[in-house]
Formats: C-alpha cells, structure tokens, sequence
C-alpha cells in the first residue's frame, strides 16, 4: 500500500511539472492569432466573405467600431473587385465584448477565443473577382502585435442576366478600364521591387537574433515572472503559518503521527505523506480555477469592472474579518463528517482526509489569504499562476510539518501560540483593506465614475499605513485583541511595546509619509502598480517627459554614427496600451528620462503608422511572400527580420552600426531593471 501510494504522489508530481512545462513552451506567442478565409454564396446576385480566426488564450482581437485614437481597429481593405460591389462594411460577427479602455478614455469592443469577420457583396457580372485584405490588431496582458493583413482573393461565376442598358454597359467598360489600370500599377509595384529591396540590404537592416540571444541571461521573463509568483505564494503560506489557525495545529498533529506509530521512520513518512497531501490539495484548487475561468477569463479580470468590484467587496470582507469584525467558516457539520471519514479510513486515503480537514479547520485564517492572491495571481493574464502560487503557498504550508516530524526537538523552541498571532492577522487586515482599494479603482476607471482618482486613492492609503502604524504602536486596540494583567488581576492599559511591532510601526508611519509628497504629483513609484494613473489625478506639479529624437529608423542612425551615440529602439503602436502603461510608469522616473534624453538617441517606431509608402514592397519571409504598403508595415517588418519579434512593447539597445548592446526588454514596470537594462547598454558602448 505504501510502495503504490509513492507511486501515485510521484505521478501526480510529474503530471503537474510536465503541464507547466509543456503550457510554458506553448505560451511563446509568435502567431497569437491564426485566420481562415472563405466565400459563402448566399444567394443568385449575392454572396460573403467570412474571417475566421482562432486567438490563443489570453489575447483578444479589437473589432470594428473603435474611434480613432484608440487601438487598431478591424478594417477591410479591397484591392480589386471586378462583377461585383459591397454591400455595405465589414462586420464582427463573433462573440463581441465591449469595455471602456481607461488609458485611451473610451469604450473599445473586442473578441476572445473565435473571432469572426464578414463581409457582403453583391454580385454584378457573369464572373466576379475579388481581391484585399482584412487588417486586425491583437493585444493580451502584455504584449499588442502590430496591425497584421489576412490576404484574400476569391473568383467565380455570377449571374446570367440579360446584356446591360447602353448606360450600365458603359460603366461597366470603365470599371474594366480602372481593374486594368489597377493591374498595370500593381504589375509595376512587383517590378520595383528589387529597387526597394535594397534599403533592406544594408548592414543597418541585417539580422542581428542570433547576437540578441547571445545576450541572453538564461532566463526569460515568462519564467522570471512564475518565479515571482511562486515566491509570491509561498509568502502567503508562510504568513498563514503564523496566524492562530494554522500554527497550534502544526504540534498536535506532528504528535500524532509520532504517538501512532512505534516506528519513527514510518511517522516520519506519514507526516512527509500528510505534508504532499496539503500541496496536492492546494495545487489542485489552482487548477480548479484555472479550468473554470480559463486564461481569456483569467486576463480579463484585470479589466472587467463586475469582478474587479466582487473582488473589492471580497478583499473589503477578508479585511473586516481579520480586523475582528466577525469570523468566516465552513459550517461544523461539513468539517466534522470529513474529520469523522478521516479517523474511519486507513493508508493514504486517510492522511488526506486529514490534511483536508486542516484545510477546512484553517480556513478562517488562510481563506482571505488564498483568496487575495487567486485574485492576484488571476489578474497576471498568466495561465500558470493560480497552480504555480498555490505550489509555493503550500509548500510553504506543509514544510513546518515534515521538518517539525524529522526533528521533534525544534517543537520545543518553537514559539508558543499567543497575543502575537492575533497581531499578524489585524496586520492582514489592514493590507486586505488596501489591496481592495486596488480593485474598486479598477472598476472606477472602467464606469468612468471619478470616485477614487489618484489623490484620493493615495489619501485612502496614507490613512490605512498611519492607523497600521497607530496599532503596532499600541495606540488603537480592536475586539479581539487580549488584555494583559498585572499581579493584581488588573488590566494594563499601557503595556510595553515590542521590539517587532515598534520597527513596523516605524515601517508602516515611513510608508504612509512617503506617499504624502504623491498628493502633489509625485511619481511614488513604489505604489505606481496599485495606484490610479497620473491623469487622474486633478493636481500635479510633476513634470518629466521623455520624447523620441527619431521616428524614422535610418534617420536615427545616421544622427547616432554622426554623433557617436548608442541608439535604443522603441517599437510601438498607437493602439498598443502595454506601451503606454510602461511610458506612465517606468519612463517618468527621473533617472529614467534622464538617460534615455540625455544618453541615448531614442528612434520610436510606430508599427501601426498609416502613411502610405510611396510604393507597396514586397518581402519574402518563411517561403511565402508578403506586401508592405505603409510605414507601420515597414517598421513591423524591421523588428521581424532584423531582431526575431513581432510584439509591442519591445525595446532594443544598438550601436550605431546596427549591433546589440543588450538583451532586449519588454513590457515589465519594474524600474529598477529598466535601468540596468540601460546602464548595461551604455557599459558595452
């Protein structure tokens, strides 16, 4: 029973490994959004052409009706139509969502999952031709691809009426004229081509993805980020260790497999058994949320205004409940049939039926903590990260466990359960209270409501980190805190403040002063992830811009050989809101916008940029051809053939010879490595 019960915990570990892996190597979104092209005959004279496209989770693809200014917009471009005419525009006629977008301040609609485009024509001639391509942009969490073409061209027979009036007959000719006249451009298009090529022949545009990954580190930023959430989760498990539900329990059952079995080494392995059953549990409630949302419902709780409201109230509940106001738990009657079924069964079927109870019986305290990072981890986009943090949460859950049954000694040392546990779960509190603030302002930029602007967001905080600091200091008490005694039986009322909690208390007062000078405009940037945007905010004495010297690619770089300079490329898009995220948070850093002015000479390309190119050009890549017909196209096609990408945003330090000084960065607001990714391009330079 025993060799068979390893067997099992060894494949479940396996089965949870490899899906992460294999999901990870999956998640390299190079074609995020993959389309099909048909004609449908709807009737004698009328027929329709449908975009099918299948997005991979996570990304979704803006429709039709968005404003300009806004992201790129599904648009429908016809290069030649000879039998037949339009019947009216192009239509999303998938399942279409609509949100309002708070950086570019409108409403966007958007398709997830199966995205649909049609459109109708009426068919005018005996034969028909048709010919173009739709142009559709994609965005996910992270990342927004430039304004990508779906290449169409369909023929067939029409109708078979009676010869046209003289009049019809004539226009008819004049549209022959003009489709000839379209093909004789278009011939001498192809024929420029070689001449146009040669721009792309330069050492400036050669290809330097081999040098890029040279300078890799070893480590990419989708497996930085899963580290992150791990750790991420295994801080919440260590704090849920030391609350007053969790941490009386960990001797009294490190006894009892220790009491029941004569054989130490067996109690050792029941409590290591009992110790994979709570990782087991936990990584399961991961997945379970994942199956359930799944990644395209997972991103879009960042955004959606319902949830991110259910997830304020449910953070404003968890608070009020650690803070003392009431307690959260599973009806008894539920806890005590599984702790019941648990002493009834023998082998591995029992020992998980007791460390479920321990997760019924803890769920006072560890619930508001694994519900804050579900939600957490939810909003990342990222499909691995409720099962990645609910690893690191129980691992760090269940080592105590094992460690305490190997060496029962250290029960001894340990601390005993007391006031202190009591202080850790107010302290929750208060950080549930502000992270629920998080959440509201979400919603509040959604609904447009104006009711949690920056200042007021950053005032809701100064005053939740003062009263923080106010209770570690001992000045504020709340319900379930004890009273201390004296010799006589009496209450003291002004008890001696711990070492501890006086250096939170000077943590948490620290905190709270250093948002004060955010009331004015100042970036704060260590709450610039939480807080409301900039523009939010009424009164604003900050002011640092960064501005591009360049917009155009060869300009740029013969400025950077004439002056000896590095470059940094800014590929980017006015549709691509992850670029303006990292513009508000990460480029306002003064030291931030110091280099990049100062330092470096910036050339910001804009691979959706609409201008037509004075002639169409072109290109072969991966064995098929494709046209480029503006100057986004262009740029787009630079970061695809010169740096191996085709993501927004993406940033690249260069000599002015074209030449990688760095690894290349995307979206992360992390100013820190922001400015190490500058400093190492300007060492190497």
């Amino acid at each position: 029973m025993h060799t068979n019960s390893q067997k099992m915990i060894k494949h479940i570990i396996f089965f949870v490994f490899a899906f992460y892996y294999t999901v990870s190597c999956m998640a390299q979104m190079q074609t995020p959004v993959r389309f099909s092209v048909q004609q449908k005959r709807l009737s004698d004279n009328s027929l329709e052409v449908e975009f099918v496209g299948k997005a991979d989770a996570g990304w979704h693809v803006y429709g039709t009706d968005i404003a300009d200014g806004g992201p790129t917009r599904a648009e429908l471009t016809l290069e030649k139509t000879v039998g037949l005419k339009p019947d009216g525009t192009l239509r999303a006629t998938g399942s279409v969502h609509r949100a309002v977008d708070d950086l570019f301040e409108m409403e966007v609609s958007y398709m997830e999952g199966t995205v649909k485009f049609a459109q109708k024509f009426i068919i005018t001639g005996p034969k028909y031709e048709v010919a173009g391509y739709l142009t559709y942009g994609a965005c996910n969490d992270q990342n927004c691809m430039p304004p990508t073409n779906v290449e169409f061209s369909f023929d067939g027979a029409g109708i078979t009426d009676p010869e046209p009036a003289p009049a019809e007959q004539e226009k008819v000719e004049e549209k022959a004229e003009e489709q000839v006249a379209e093909s004789d451009t278009f011939a001498a298009d192809v024929q420029n081509v070689d001449t146009a090529a040669e721009d792309f022949s330069g050492d400036l545009w050669a290809p330097v993805i081999d040098e890029l990954k040279a300078l890799e580190d070893g480590a990419d930023a989708k497996d930085t980020s899963l580290l992150g959430i791990f750790l991420l989760g295994m801080l919440g498990g260590l704090v849920a260790l030391l609350t007053p539900c969790v941490w009386p329990i960990i001797p009294m059952t490190v006894s009892f497999f220790l009491k029941r079995n004569k054989d130490r080494s067996k109690g050792i392995r029941e409590a290591v058994t009992y110790g994979v059953c709570i990782v087991v549990i936990y990584v399961a409630l991961g997945l379970l949320v994942t199956l359930c949302f799944g990644a395209s419902a997972l991103n879009a709780l960042s955004t959606n205004a319902v949830f991110n409201i259910f997830f304020f109230l449910m953070l404003l509940v968890f608070g009020a409940s650690f803070l003392g106001g009431f307690e959260i738990t599973l009806p008894s009657r539920f806890t005590n049939a599984v702790d019941k079924k648990s002493e009834t069964t023998t082998g591995i079927l029992s020992i998980f039926l007791m460390a479920f109870t321990l997760s019924l019986v803890s769920f006072s305290c560890t619930g508001p903590i694994i519900g804050f990072l579900l939600v957490e981890l939810g909003t990342t986009g990222n499909l691995l990260a409720p099962s990645i943090g609910m690893l690191g949460f129980a691992i760090a859950l269940a080592l105590p466990f094992t460690l305490f049954a190997m060496f029962p000694a250290w029960l001894k040392s340990a601390p005993k359960s007391g006031n202190w546990m009591n202080c850790v779960k107010v302290c929750l509190g208060f950080l549930e209270l502000a992270f629920a603030l998080k959440f509201l302002s979400v919603a509040d930029l959604a609904y447009g409501w104006h009711l949690l602007d920056r200042e007021t967001f950053l005032c809701l905080w100064i005053i939740l980190f003062a009263l923080l600091g106010a209770y570690l200091i001992g000045w504020i008490r709340f319900p379930h805190d004890e009273d201390e005694y004296n010799d006589m039986g009496e209450v003291i009322v002004n008890h001696r403040t711990g070492i501890p909690r006086f250096f939170g208390a000077m943590l948490s007062f620290a905190f709270a002063l250093y948002m004060v000078p955010g009331l004015w405009g100042a970036p704060c940037k260590a709450v610039s992830a939480f807080a409301p945007p900039m523009q939010t905010q009424d009164f604003n004495l900050y002011e640092n811009e960064v501005k591009a010297k360049f917009t155009d690619y060869d300009e740029g770089m013969a400025y950077a050989k004439a002056h000896n300079m590095p470059v940094m490329i800014d590929f980017t898009g006015y549709g691509c809101v992850n670029c303006r995220k990292m513009e508000a948070a990460v480029w306002t850093d003064p030291r931030v916008a110091e280099i990049m002015n100062n330092k470096y000479v910036l050339i910001t390309l804009y691979v959706d940029e609409k201008t037509p190119l004075p002639e169409p050009i072109i290109v072969k890549e991966n064995g098929e051809e494709s046209k480029l017909r503006t100057v986004g196209d262009r740029w787009s096609y630079l970061q695809r053939s010169k740096f191996g990408a085709n993501a927004q945003p993406f940033y690249v330090l260069l000599n002015n010879e074209g030449h990688p000084l760095n690894k290349s960065y995307s979206y992360n607001e992390d100013i820190s490595a922001y400015l190490d990714f500058l400093q190492k391009g300007l060492e190497k330079f």
